[in-house]
This record gives structure tokens, sequence and C-alpha cells, in this order.
């Protein structure tokens, strides 16, 4: 007869799995891994979509709006543009107002690899969370924002 306990976790003390933190680290390391290497096979980074994503949902933003609102170092951010625009993905301009500032937005080509990357991404969300049905996912999500916005890490990026 099958225990209804789930197995031990590869023996990890009693007392890490009784923290949520520690969980959620194990879990979210797990589905990053997962997703960076999808995202590999690719050829891309998990921060191309991040930039791809904040373009599609904000528009065009000057590249330091975008430093800010992804938490991510400038010099690394050019970098991502630049291999972004070299690929058609995204489009850099001078404004117009003032010559110092980049502004840069997302091209079709860029939509329509986003919208393949989300779907690899919910592909991989689908794996990770399998144990799950469709109304525990509802519920771990909505848990998981309130979470979030009371961390006041709602600015972070991938």
């Amino acid at each position: 007869m099958a225990s209804e306990n789930p197995p031990p976790a590869a023996g990890l003390p009693p007392s890490l799995l009784d923290l949520s933190t520690y969980l959620l680290s194990r879990i979210g390391r797990t589905a990053r891994a997962r997703l960076a290497e999808r995202l590999a096979e690719r050829g891309l980074r998990l921060w191309d979509m991040a930039v791809l994503a904040a373009l599609a949902d904000f528009g065009p933003q000057a590249q330091r709006d975008l430093v800010r609102r992804l938490a991510i170092d400038p010099s690394d951010l050019a970098k991502v543009a630049d291999q972004l625009a070299a690929a058609g993905y995204v489009e850099r301009a001078r404004d117009r107002a003032d010559r110092r500032r980049v502004s840069v937005s997302v091209t079709d080509a860029g939509r329509a690899l986003l919208a393949e990357l989300d779907a690899l991404a919910r592909a991989v969300q689908d794996e990770v969370l399998a144990p799950l049905d469709a109304g525990e996912r509802r519920a771990l999500q909505e848990l998981l924002l309130r979470v979030h916005h009371g961390t006041g890490e709602w600015r972070g990026g991938p």
C-alpha cells in the first residue's frame, strides 16, 4: 500500500522544509534555471525577455528608465539593448528633445518573439506547478502577488 505522505526531499533537513522562504528560494532557483536553459537554446537570456516585456507592457522607454524599472546595471542594459536591436527586436533612437537620452521601443518582430517566449515561460511554469490543480495555481498566484507587493520588491528584474 502506497504512503499518502510525499517522500522526503532528497535528505533535506525537515527544519529547512518547514521554512516557506527556503522553499520559495529552492523552487525559484529551479524554475529560473529551467527557463534560462530554454531561453539559452534560442540564444537568449532572462534579461532579453524582461526588456521585451517591459517595452511591450509600458511602451517606449528611455534607456535610463528601463535601468530603474528593471533594476539592471546600465552597461548590462546597453548590451541587452544592442543585441536586441541588432536582431531587429527593438529600435533605439535619440530623444529629439534631449539628445543625451536614448529611447528604446519594441518592434513587431520583438512582439512576436515575446509571444513565443511567453508561451515557453508558461510551459516551464506548468512543469514546475504540475503538482497543483488550476484552483491551487490561481490561489498560489494571488498569494505570491500579495507577498511580492508586501515586500516592496515590485521593481526587481529577472
